[in-house]
């Protein structure tokens, strides 16, 4: 037994958070208490940065006309991006790519001004500020997706246009806005897959050993039931049977 691990039952709230979690794009209006939303940005807070820089900076959009240019600007770049799709564009358009006018709260996360004199882990990876905000937003979502509030990424913006209709710091950059909300229920798969989008990749496909393309080894020891992360049953070649459902 590692002394290290949580007890069982937390182990299992963890996986399941991970694997029920979704990019919600449904919302309801019921309100969300401020201390509960101040439990999600603490969670961010919490996220491993490289070199501690912490680059993550939140914005919450209380304004509803802010809110309302907002939203019109990621129409805007919905139908772009429509256009830049080419013959999924009519696909596209029936898909609905975000909540922003009805979820209770929305966020502009973005990565702070001034990144350039951190160089502990950057100097020839400067991207490894946006993983760092990237796991910010993980560490939200999961503790969100935990207490039942769904969240919706949404990056269909130009990052410039954003940054200044929220009067952002030149160097600064908007890399998510978060819808977070209410939800009558967390789709049954991601809402991409259950549209027929896309598909989620068998696990074998995304593992190598020791050189690209080189498939994995056999488990050693199998995973114990009711601990795996995939939401999906698995193909031939993914690692461990599906989760458990109940």
């Amino acid at each position: 037994m590692n002394p290290n691990a949580f007890a069982a039952s937390e182990i299992d709230g963890v996986y399941r958070a991970i694997r029920e979690r979704r990019d919600m794009r449904h919302f309801l209006p019921t309100p969300i208490p401020p201390d509960q939303l101040e439990r999600f940005i603490r969670a961010a807070h919490h996220a491993p940065s490289v070199g501690l820089m912490q680059p993550w900076r939140f914005l919450r959009i209380a304004d509803p006309d802010l809110r309302r240019r907002i939203h019109a600007h990621v129409d805007e770049e919905r139908m772009r991006t429509a256009e830049a799709l080419g013959e999924r564009a009519d696909e596209f358009m029936r898909l609905k790519v975000e909540g922003m006018l009805e979820c209770a709260e929305v966020l502009v996360v973005a990565l702070m001004e001034g990144r350039d004199a951190y160089v502990f882990g950057r100097r020839t990876m400067p991207a490894m500020d946006l993983a760092s905000a990237s796991c910010a937003i993980q560490n939200f979502w999961l503790a969100a997706r935990a207490e039942g509030i769904g969240v919706g990424w949404v990056s269909l913006f130009d990052p410039e246009h954003v940054r200044a209709l929220c009067g952002m710091p030149a160097g600064s950059a908007p890399i998510a806005v978060l819808c977070v909300g209410h939800v009558e229920r967390f789709y049954d798969k991601p809402m991409l897959e259950e549209e027929g989008w896309d598909v989620r990749r068998p696990l074998a496909d995304m593992l190598y050993e020791d050189a690209w393309g080189r498939p994995a080894g056999p488990r050693v020891v199998p995973a114990q039931a009711g601990t795996q992360v995939p939401d999906a049953p698995e193909r031939p070649g993914e690692l461990g049977p599906p989760p458990a459902r109940g």
